[in-house]
């Protein structure tokens, strides 16, 4: 409901801008007219903000035939989670790596990197999984959408100054970072995280493919824009610059642990084994 509740405010908080403009334009006709104008334009964005983000990530679909094993995890998980099967793209280039798009169980993707696939241990390629199915399962995936496509419409104003590009990124890069650190916090990592875990009927997968996926983001560089931070698995741009501003992941090493204190008993277990 808390995710729910972000979207419905973005939306009146648009309408009521649109608002302003046309007060500031004409009479009562005019903004009402604006009004109208920005739940259409609500309306239109809910309906397409996956294809929007999938776009943003150039991510394209992946049959069934191309990759059989993936999409035998993937209707397990759903079945798991209680969600209508998500339609499965793939991302060329990039490390480990997924993100989840949609508006909830019902209308949901997920996109995965090809070095995702690659991954020498199932378990943690479901685990992954697991953790995008918690934030389509609690609708996390409107609330990240819009914050993303906002900021990176933000971030992108910044091009039509010619050579004043690097001072208006100056301006507008932290007001884009504030839409994305207002609308999602740190919380909901930690909580796909022990929903995952749950579907997974164990924290340990989760836990091993956050510390593979953080060594290979270290090793392979990924190109796109950096407002996107909030879509992927764990973070996997360096923290520097205007990145730093969009970062809104947890760190690794705290979510493994946090994964780890699910079950305490792990290491006495390991020693017996």
């Amino acid at each position: 409901m808390r995710n729910v509740l972000k979207a419905w405010l973005v939306l009146a908080g648009l309408c009521g801008v649109l608002g302003l403009i046309g007060y500031g334009i004409g009479d009562l006709r005019v903004v009402s007219s604006f009004v109208f104008c920005g739940v259409l334009v609500g309306i239109a964005a809910y309906l397409s903000l996956d294809r929007v983000v999938l776009g943003m990530v150039r991510a394209r679909e992946l049959p069934a035939r191309d990759a059989p094993d993936l999409h035998k995890i993937v209707e397990r998980l759903s079945i798991r989670a209680g969600v209508a099967k998500p339609r499965l793209y793939v991302i060329e280039k990039g490390p480990p790596l997924a993100l989840a798009a949609g508006r909830g169980a019902n209308s949901s993707a997920i996109a995965v990197t090809e070095a995702l696939l690659l991954l020498p241990a199932p378990a943690e390629v479901e685990a992954v999984l697991a953790h995008e199915f918690a934030h389509i399962r609690r609708r996390d995936v409107i609330v990240q959408a819009t914050a993303v496509v906002l900021a990176t419409l933000i971030v992108e104003t910044s091009r039509i100054g010619g050579w004043l590009e690097r001072s208006l990124l100056f301006v507008l890069g932290p007001v884009a970072s504030a839409f994305v650190h207002v609308l999602l916090s740190a919380k909901r990592e930690f909580e796909a995280d022990e929903l995952a875990a749950a579907l997974c009927d164990s924290p340990h997968g989760l836990a091993d493919a956050l510390i593979r996926l953080e060594q290979a983001a270290e090793l392979v560089e990924f190109e796109a824009s950096t407002a996107t931070e909030p879509l992927y698995t764990i973070n996997p741009f360096l923290e520097e610059g205007v990145a730093a501003l969009f970062v809104t992941h947890p760190p690794v090493g705290e979510r493994v642990q946090r994964l780890r204190a699910l079950d305490p008993d792990w290491r006495d277990r390991l020693r017996a084994a």
